[in-house]
């Protein structure tokens, strides 16, 4: 069978699901579904969701609370998925006394955004990024940052670094990069969805922190880099682990993630190695129950999650790239498909 075939077979197929779950007559058997987490993918979850209505009916109601909202109200069983930048860990995975699949859905960059007046394109590199969010960095003008951006016009003027004061994937991207690439970072702070931050001003959500970053100047934080894009805001070129200067973009996202995931695709792909990966890149997923039969939720409920997450891994994907989130490639594809086709309702398949 050709390639084009399969994909023509699993969109009739997908097609059919949608039919029977809609119902015929014009009679809804399913009319919602529920999801909540990542603040980071909202942009484009939210332009996937509409046209997710208008070409097949079915609502998705999400509620963008942070990564570590959306995995509590998933544990708590009050929505149909959750959706995260960080994946869990084994430790988290055994607590939830439930199978978790996690369906990567795109990649995406997460941007250093600063307010300093006339300064553009600065470069910096990992270990002073990290010195700044440690708080021993403290002015632009500091003799390390002038070496990295010697033609620069740097002001004497204090720094405040901004942060998420949520739960938040976006957080756990940052972390795990400064974690991998400064010792101090590691030790005195380490990685996570939330830390104990040594400085700093807390924003909610990715927009909170871009609204905080533009109204105060000297600051510098993380932002999903679509919020950077959408706000017009000056992003830093972060040393990569090559020793090039990368700035976020598409290209240089796909080529962080230019690498091989496990079965379950719970991956790390910050400080990638390639040559022109950006480095502080990840994977967003959504979290799914793998056995579907939960809470009083009928089969037809769990039918609709699992072809809407289908549905965003194939059809959906051609909104990512307008809105500057690179889509998977087709291995990942593949290895989502086979998670979802894992689902079961109770003892019975999906």
């Amino acid at each position: 069978m050709t390639k084009t075939l399969k994909n023509l077979t699993k969109k009739a197929v997908l097609g059919l699901v949608i039919m029977n779950l809609v119902g015929c007559g014009g009679t809804n058997k399913v009319t919602e579904l529920q999801g909540a987490g990542a603040t980071f993918p909202y942009p484009l979850y939210s332009k996937m969701f509409d046209a997710y209505y208008k070409e097949n009916g079915i609502k998705v109601n999400y509620q963008s609370i942070g990564s570590g909202g959306g995995i509590r109200q998933l544990k708590a069983e009050t929505v149909d998925f959750g959706a995260s930048d960080a994946f869990m860990s084994d430790k988290a995975m055994k607590a939830s006394g439930k199978d978790i699949l996690h369906i990567p859905v795109a990649l995406g960059a997460v941007s250093l955004s600063y307010n300093v007046p006339a300064l553009t394109n600065v470069h910096l590199t990992a270990d002073v990024i990290a010195d700044m969010f440690l708080g021993t960095i403290n002015n632009w003008n500091d003799a390390r940052i002038k070496a990295l951006n010697p033609t620069a016009q740097l002001p004497n003027l204090d720094i405040a670094t901004v942060h998420r004061s949520d739960g938040s994937g976006t957080t756990f991207i940052f972390t795990d990069y400064l974690a991998k690439v400064s010792q101090a970072w590691a030790t005195k702070v380490g990685k996570g969805k939330a830390v104990n931050w040594p400085v700093g001003l807390g924003g909610k959500g990715n927009a909170g922190v871009a609204g905080v970053i533009q109204n105060i100047p000297g600051s510098i934080g993380y932002i999903g880099h679509i919020y950077a894009i959408q706000n017009n805001m000056p992003v830093v070129r972060v040393k990569n682990a090559k020793g090039h200067f990368i700035a976020p973009s598409l290209a240089s996202v796909s080529q962080a993630a230019n690498t091989a995931l496990p079965a379950d695709t719970r991956a790390s792909i910050t400080n990638s190695l390639a040559k022109k990966g950006y480095p502080i890149s990840g994977f967003t997923w959504i979290l799914a129950y793998k056995d579907q039969q939960f809470k009083g939720r009928s089969k037809e409920q769990a039918m609709a999650t699992k072809a809407l997450l289908n549905w965003m891994i194939t059809d959906g994907q051609r909104f990512a790239e307008p809105l500057h989130y690179a889509g998977l490639t087709p291995v990942v594809v593949n290895q989502a498909q086979r998670l979802l086709d894992s689902m079961t309702f109770g003892s019975e398949g999906l």
